[in-house]
C-alpha cells in the first residue's frame, strides 16, 4: 500500500540568512518524508519564511502570505 506523502511549498523572501534557515527547513522536512513540491497550487501547505524589518520587505510578505491564503 502506497503512503500519500504531505507535499509543501516552501517560500523564501528576504535576506540571505533566510536562505540559511531555509535550507534547514528544507532537509528537515525531506528527513520527515515530506514531499517539496515547485508550485504552491500543488502543495497542501505553504510555508512562508520572510521577515520584516522594513517596510516593502513587510509588504511583500503580506502579498505573499494572502496569495497563499487565496489558493486555499
Amino acid at each position: 500500500m502506497k503512503v500519500k506523502k504531505d507535499k509543501v511549498k516552501l517560500i523564501t523572501l528576504g535576506c540571505s540568512k533566510n536562505l540559511v534557515d531555509s535550507e534547514f527547513i528544507l532537509s528537515q522536512l525531506k528527513s520527515n518524508d515530506i514531499e517539496m513540491v515547485e508550485d504552491e497550487n500543488d502543495a497542501e501547505n505553504v510555508i512562508i519564511n520572510t521577515c520584516g524589518f522594513i517596510e516593502d520587505a513587510k509588504q511583500e510578505s503580506i502579498d505573499t502570505i494572502m496569495r497563499a491564503v487565496d489558493l486555499k
